[in-house]
């Protein structure tokens, strides 16, 4: 039997208009040219509810019951890589036979979705403690104090490295024309390694470390970029130097270099470049420099000062204003990483 057309709403508020005013449904049908039984079934309706509108209907029962939603997301809580065949096989165990799909169904409507799993440092016992330590340590520092640290690292840039999806308008059959093609080179086309600091007043300097960095060159970086950087961005009396805990900043021919120049240096937790402002910015930074799309290492080199050049002051203000977010987020995650 074909599906009988649906009434419209202005239809179904003329059947309810004429029944209160005293028709009989067999009138009414004649009238709107609708059968009586469906006049009949509007008005219940009414009668009812108090509307006419479709009521929301409770479709096919869940595959997977309340006790099997709440096994599966007891098995996801405790072990976030728990694959969906894991979890079919497991509901199998139970008496409920259900496809891959029902099961990615089920957890999305609990708000459990599949994602990529981040690649984090490793953070051994000593490392959350330590991380925890010195959130603690300065929870009451001001915003004040923050904005006297000039942030420091080192930051890789891969040539074609950025991994970063593109679109384009085509038609069928062009998606190798040049216009429509991201060129790509093996192992990334090479590389290179910057440094480069800001504090709360603006970026600092960028520098390219062309050799392979040892405690002596690093030294020469600081002597050359470090202290400058302070004078340009006239950083206060007692202003704070951050670097992490890489083998080459920590030498004890750095320390003693540190020692001489009477520059205060903030005592860092190791295997956390998640705490370093800094990150943001490169994070930034990496994806103009993904825009401009350079075809060599010259241009690479190139692209990438004019665009630490750009990063606007209040950005860097912005970072290091809110840094005490970025504590309680440590302290929130029991020292583990925080999305800072």
């Amino acid at each position: 039997m074909a599906k009988t057309k649906e009434l419209s709403k202005d239809t179904r508020k003329r059947i309810v208009d004429l029944h209160q005013t005293g028709k009989s449904e067999s009138t009414i049908g004649k009238q709107l040219g609708v059968k009586k039984s469906t006049v009949g079934a509007i008005i219940r309706k009414w009668k009812t509810y108090k509307t006419t509108d479709n009521l929301p209907r409770s479709g096919a029962p869940r595959k997977i019951s309340s006790h099997g939603v709440k096994m599966i997301m007891r098995t996801v809580s405790k072990n976030p890589r728990t694959t969906r065949g894991d979890l079919v096989n497991d509901l199998q165990r139970a008496g409920t036979t259900v496809t891959k799909v029902t099961i990615s169904n089920t957890l999305q409507r609990q708000g459990i979705k599949s994602c990529s799993a981040r690649r984090v440092p490793l953070l051994k016992p000593v490392h959350v403690q330590a991380r925890l330590k010195f959130a603690r340590e300065h929870m009451d520092d001001t915003a004040e104090d923050w904005e006297n640290v000039m942030w420091s690292d080192e930051a890789k840039v891969e040539l074609f490295g950025i991994n970063s999806t593109y679109r384009v308008w085509r038609k069928k059959n062009t998606e190798l024309h040049p216009k429509n093609t991201i060129p790509t080179v093996k192992h990334g086309g090479g590389n290179i390694m910057l440094w480069g600091c800001f504090s709360a007043e603006g970026t600092g300097r960028l520098i390219r470390v062309k050799d392979r960095m040892n405690g002596a060159m690093y030294r020469e970086i600081l002597s050359q970029n470090l202290l400058p950087s302070v004078r340009a961005l006239k950083m206060k009396r007692g202003w704070v130097f951050q670097h992490d805990n890489y083998p080459k900043h920590t030498t004890q021919g750095t320390k003693e270099w540190l020692r001489k120049k009477y520059l205060k240096v903030l005592e860092w937790p190791s295997q956390s470049p998640d705490l370093n402002p800094i990150e943001n910015l490169w994070r930034e930074w990496k994806v103009r420099v993904a825009r401009r799309r350079p075809l060599n290492i010259t241009a690479l080199e190139k692209i990438c000062m004019e665009e630490w050049a750009k990063i606007p002051a209040t950005v860097c203000a912005n970072l290091v204003k809110t840094y005490s977010n970025c504590l309680t987020s440590v302290i929130a995650n029991k020292g583990y990483v925080t999305k800072y």
